[in-house]
């Protein structure tokens, strides 16, 4: 009986961590789309910090963010085959498939998109540089930025469907029910 009791505690401890990390992922693409990105190049920020100067602060953030998008996509995966192991429900290909492809729009944006943004922005504020290689630079940099913006709707979207998943009480078990167990 208390290996039923035990696992009855890891499966909610599962859920818990579920339900966290989802959270804490939806809440960073949330606050960062919308407060923090657009913060970096506000009236404020502008006032006291140049352009170029708020745009490389911003890069800084961005790389964090990207990091904190693979921290918590490792997490989901890991739960999801946890949640399988330890409950024996199956891993449904939908939300499966969502998780790829969640994980792979962040992959893509960190991994490609930013250090493309990254070596524009330094293009468009370097001394160096030419008018016409800024010129480019920053017309090229609009458009990318511009496109960065889809997948990002993508995966807000993708991670309300999955906090959604994670929040709605699981299918039955395949050993026992939980919710026998509840007083």
């Amino acid at each position: 009986m208390n290996f039923f009791f035990i696992l009855c505690a890891v499966i909610g401890l599962l859920r818990f961590v579920g339900v966290l990390n989802a959270a804490v992922w939806l809440g960073s693409v949330i606050f960062f789309t919308f407060v923090a990105g657009p913060a970096f190049f506000s009236h404020e920020m502008l006032s006291f910090l140049p352009r170029g100067y708020a745009g490389a602060a911003a890069q800084v953030v961005i790389r964090r963010y990207f990091t904190l998008q693979e921290i918590c996509g490792t997490i989901a995966v890991t739960h999801l085959i946890a949640e399988w192991l330890y409950s024996g429900r199956p891993i449904h290909r939908v939300m499966l498939g969502l998780l790829v492809g969640i994980i792979a729009l962040g992959l893509i944006g960190g991994h490609w998109l930013q250090p493309r943004l990254r070596q524009l922005h330094s293009t468009m504020y370097a001394k160096g540089s030419t008018f016409q290689q800024k010129e480019q630079a920053e017309r090229t940099f609009r458009i990318l930025h511009a496109v960065a913006q889809i997948p990002n709707c993508l995966v807000m979207a993708g991670l309300l469907v999955y906090l959604w998943q994670v929040t709605n009480p699981p299918s039955p078990t395949r050993f026992f029910s939980v919710n026998r167990f509840k007083g």
